[in-house]
């Protein structure tokens, strides 16, 4: 008797084994599928121009290029666009985590008449393609004078966003309202119980919308093609595109992978340093409604 519970644990744990095994491999699959373009996008940007089309493919470029992107920098504008793109991303980012946590905020904690039916309102707006909108928000950013400027890309982020104000409120909402009664029981008014208790709480979904909304600006290519005319103006997606157009049948692949390398750093390099608290942020953001 004794044997056979030896035997039945023994083919459990082998069972259990093999089956992380699967799932591992499983993961390494998807992992390296993913990781595949971007690896195939370095490669390239690293090669001679003889190997960029060579079959069979070339892996790892000899010799390895780093030229390729001391060319593409003056091809990009680069210094000039990414400073562009900093202006717009800083001032999307900073708009967002101000203006969004104040609108959650009011949805998930505070009491006032009708706020489940602007909620469902809000929410509403997610459902409206952006190319009906699009005309119309040029109209009045034109008749505001604002066309050319970088004031397009950057005010909305002032008036919140339904999606980030959507998470942040599913986030509060699982916030205990006991922290709150106390603290007002102490006399702390409603926007301190706010600053000083609710939003050190929520660090981990701030840095989920930071990092949504960065990456939303700063890869955002319609909003600067259709508000930024002057050239000094542009941002690096906008330079990328030009840079494309303007090399015509000549095309430069290896600097333009190079150029579109220098764009993705950035986001890769934030995204492993936040990693942490963007995987704590998406799952502990909660379902209630």
């Amino acid at each position: 008797m004794r044997n056979f519970f030896k035997e039945s644990l023994r083919k459990k744990s082998v069972q259990k084994i093999i089956g992380k095994v699967i799932i591992y491999l499983l993961m390494f699959s998807l992992g390296a599928a993913f990781a595949l373009p971007f690896v195939w996008l370095i490669s390239t940007s690293l090669k001679p121009p003889q190997q960029i089309f060579a079959l069979p493919p070339v892996w790892i470029p000899h010799p390895v290029m780093w030229q390729n992107y001391l060319n593409a920098l003056p091809l990009l504008h680069f210094f000039r666009s990414l400073k562009n793109t900093l202006v717009v991303v800083c001032g999307a980012v900073i708009g967002t985590l101000i203006s969004s946590p104040l609108v959650a905020y009011s949805f998930a904690r505070l009491e006032w008449p009708g706020r489940r039916i602007f909620f469902i309102i809000l929410l509403s707006t997610m459902m409206i393609p952006y190319a009906v909108t699009m005309i119309p928000i040029f109209v009045v950013f034109n008749t505001l004078g604002w066309v050319n400027t970088f004031k397009p890309l950057i005010v909305p982020a002032f008036l919140g966003n339904a999606f980030y104000i959507f998470l942040l409120r599913q986030f509060f909402l699982t916030i205990p309202r006991d922290l709150s009664d106390a603290a007002r029981i102490d006399g702390c008014s409603e926007f301190r119980i706010y600053w000083n208790i609710i939003l050190p709480l929520c660090k981990p979904i701030l840095t989920v919308v930071a990092i949504f909304a960065f990456m939303g600006s700063w890869n955002d290519f319609l909003g600067p093609l259709i508000y930024l005319n002057a050239e000094e103006k542009w941002t690096l997606a906008l330079s990328l595109f030009a840079m494309r157009s303007g090399m015509g049948w000549d095309l430069k692949w290896a600097e333009l992978m190079a150029g579109s390398t220098l764009m993705c750093v950035p986001m890769v390099i934030i995204f492993f340093l936040a990693q942490r608290q963007f995987i704590e942020g998406v799952t502990l953001t909660g379902m209630k409604l």
